[in-house]
């Protein structure tokens, strides 16, 4: 989950409670963003128990560009820069993640500014913030940030499968994988993809065992507080639990007509018996 830095600042209660971690949590990483160089001065203290902090500068909500963060601050790099050289400065573990550019393909130049500045690692999404998840992910700049950099390169965009994260690693070279969207209501596919990676064979998407990850996700929600006020997130996320299946539609929609956590618990628990 990406978190605004002024908000972490000001100290925020929600803000707070998302930044949560347990003792179990390691190594854990937060990512972050914020448009003010010396904002990222003012947060270092908040960010000592992480292992790593990655900064993002690919977000394309136009919530988040127009505050100047997120994917617009491709547009100023330097900015980048000297975020990179305060929390490198605090002996931080700092990677950041990218996508090419704003409206133009910048991407050889960043890259190489952003290893410059001290960078441990840089995550490449192969599309530019102006462009939808219609314009195919092209992958060739990832190769050509791998040849141009000395830094680990972790690729990133449209890695819907294992089958997909290997043919990444293969033609384009990079140090590793990101999978993100393809994760959402699917957080098996990485058990699936290291499988893969290891074996070459690929295990099938098994529906009932991705339920039971979704009821334990339930019950950590709600030991730790995070349920009750977080309701439309959750059915949200719960809806993409919901596929492969005959009548995935009909089941999307009464999750959300649900009204609180027990309800959504009976639903799933209903779902996983079937």
């Amino acid at each position: 989950q990406m978190i605004n830095v002024p908000a972490i600042i000001h100290e925020n209660d929600k803000t707070k409670n998302m930044m949560k971690t347990i003792k179990g949590d390691s190594p854990i990483g937060i990512q972050i963003t914020g448009s003010n160089p010396e904002d990222f001065k003012k947060v270092i203290p908040y960010l000592k128990k992480y292992d790593l902090v990655d900064i993002n500068c690919g977000c394309p909500s136009s919530r988040i560009t127009d505050n100047e963060s997120g994917g617009c601050l491709l547009k100023t790099p330097e900015k980048i820069v000297e975020m990179i050289k305060i929390l490198k400065k605090a002996n931080l573990i700092v990677t950041v993640k990218i996508r090419l550019g704003f409206n133009k393909n910048e991407v050889i130049k960043i890259a190489k500014m952003i290893e410059k500045a001290g960078a441990d690692a840089i995550t490449v999404h192969a599309r530019l913030v102006s462009q939808s998840y219609e314009t195919p992910a092209d992958w060739k700049w990832i190769k050509a940030v791998k040849q141009a950099i000395k830094i680990p390169v972790i690729g990133n965009g449209d890695i819907l499968s294992p089958e997909k994260a290997k043919e990444m690693l293969e033609t384009t070279g990079c140090d590793a994988v990101m999978i993100a969207r393809g994760a959402i209501g699917d957080p098996l596919i990485f058990k699936r993809t290291l499988h893969y990676l290891k074996t070459g064979k690929s295990e099938p998407f098994n529906f009932k065992d991705n339920i039971e990850y979704f009821k334990d996700y339930l019950k950590l929600a709600k030991k730790h507080k995070l349920a009750d006020n977080n309701l439309v997130n959750i059915k949200h996320l719960g809806t993409k639990f919901l596929r492969n299946i005959e009548g995935a539609s009909k089941l999307r929609n009464e999750l959300m007509q649900l009204k609180t956590v027990e309800e959504i618990e009976g639903f799933f628990e209903k779902i996983s018996k079937q």
